[in-house]
């Protein structure tokens, strides 16, 4: 590439970006004049001087694909550049598969941070967890490598390790090493928590989410018939994915009114999401489950039922990510994902960087029974009066035994499904 062509490739992202720093500065007071060209000829005169001094050989497409990407990452955590395989590789993402190991990742305070793992892939197995910090990789220290860098690190042929150097809040810096696996996203399951009570949980907001939760909820109606008390939508650890199924899953249940908006530095591009008439659970309660791990379009879904109080959002304060990214193609040279505005609640809250606060907050617990071995009961009189419907008193015991499986375990679920049949007895009695 002859240095005429870099510096041609370069211009239009240059004044973009000089473009946005005069928009952030217009607050303030008018920015001095710069001289575009000027800039651009030191850019050049930077560059062919690492091309010709640095101490090993390097070339053009490297020192320009780095300069732009060094360019974007300097916007925000989410801005930057990406070449044709990490293109490739977020296309597959969306669609629901692609080889990795498992976790959403962002940059903070120069090392990488997991913003989830997803579920039933190396990483969520391996324990890890959201705001855990990954410092090294294979050994290498990551503090001065791009985003990029390090999730180039971390991917690889399937079925090869790689090793992790993990820090977590209050505790020592430990080791992990993981398989890379091939990873298949089913971004959608369920299951009948009780009798009454449907659950859906989401894992990414890729295609088709929408369809395969409607899918989900109409079986349970069918199943459950007059009985269904309400539903759990679990976005726990959920990163996020795409706007559209984001605002098409919270369409399902609400009636009217905005449902997200997206506001640019320009008033004038402002979109609003508005919902549908049609609410597929015609009002019955609706809890929503989220964590720190709950971000993007997570978020959105969170917020929007929380604003029209169509559900009540149990767990922990979500994650904060509430802006924007458009990815530009740029022909064969991949692609560039660039923040180009925030999202807004209905009501306008931004979340960016403040998040949806839970309207019931439920950490993390382990619960034990505490059983009294010298309590009594009626029954257990010699002469008590027999019940004429203890056969079907049996039966009922007999389920309520059967139900009470494995997800017990998890308190925050568990929370929820009790708040679920404590609103479907209010909403049964209207």
């Amino acid at each position: 590439m002859s240095k005429k062509l870099s510096l041609t490739a370069v211009l239009a992202l240059s004044i973009m970006f000089g473009a946005t720093a005069a928009c952030a500065k217009k607050a303030e007071k008018p920015a001095p004049e710069t001289d575009t060209y000027e800039l651009l000829n030191l850019f050049g005169e930077v560059m062919e001087r690492a091309k010709n001094s640095y101490v090993e050989e390097v070339d053009d497409k490297k020192l320009i694909e780095s300069a732009i990407n060094g360019m974007l990452v300097s916007l925000d955590p989410h801005s930057s550049y990406l070449d044709a395989q990490s293109f490739k590789y977020m296309n597959e993402q969306t669609k629901g598969k692609f080889g990795g190991l498992g976790i959403e990742v962002t940059m903070e305070n120069g090392v990488v941070k997991v913003v989830s793992p997803i579920d039933d892939t190396p990483a969520a197995k391996a324990g890890l967890k959201a705001g855990d910090y990954i410092t090294n990789i294979d050994g290498e220290q990551v503090v001065g490598m791009t985003l990029n860098d390090a999730v180039d690190k971390m991917r690889g042929k399937i079925g090869t390790k790689v090793k992790l150097t993990i820090r977590r809040i209050n505790e020592k810096p430990f080791d992990v090493t993981l398989k890379r696996q091939e990873i298949k996203i089913q971004s959608v399951k369920n299951d009948i928590k009780t009798d009454d009570v449907a659950y859906v949980r989401i894992t990414s907001f890729s295609e088709d989410t929408d369809k395969n939760v409607e899918k989900v909820v109409k079986k349970a109606q069918k199943e459950q018939k007059d009985n269904l008390k309400g539903l759990i939508i679990d976005v726990r650890n959920n990163p996020g994915g795409l706007l559209d199924q984001a605002v098409n899953v919270s369409d399902l249940f609400l009636n009217q009114g905005e449902i997200v908006s997206t506001r640019s530095r320009n008033e004038d591009d402002t979109i609003r999401y508005t919902a549908k008439e049609g609410d597929i659970l015609n009002g019955l309660p609706i809890v929503v489950l989220i964590n720190e791990g709950s971000a993007s379009a997570s978020e959105i879904v969170a917020g929007a039922l929380q604003d029209h109080k169509r559900a009540v959002i149990l767990g922990e304060k979500s994650f904060g990510k509430g802006s924007v990214q458009t990815v530009i193609p740029l022909d064969k040279y991949g692609a560039m994902r660039l923040t180009t505005a925030r999202y807004y609640t209905p009501s306008g809250r931004s979340i960016q960087a403040m998040g949806i606060v839970p309207d019931v907050e439920v950490h993390p617990a382990k619960v034990e029974e505490v059983k009294n071995e010298f309590s009594f009961s009626e029954a257990e009189y010699s002469n008590a009066l027999k019940n004429e419907m203890a056969n079907d008193n049996k039966k009922d015991t007999k389920n309520a035994k059967e139900n009470n499986d494995e997800w017990r375990k998890d308190y925050q679920l568990s929370r929820a499904v009790d708040l679920v049949k404590a609103l479907g007895i209010y909403h049964s009695g209207k």
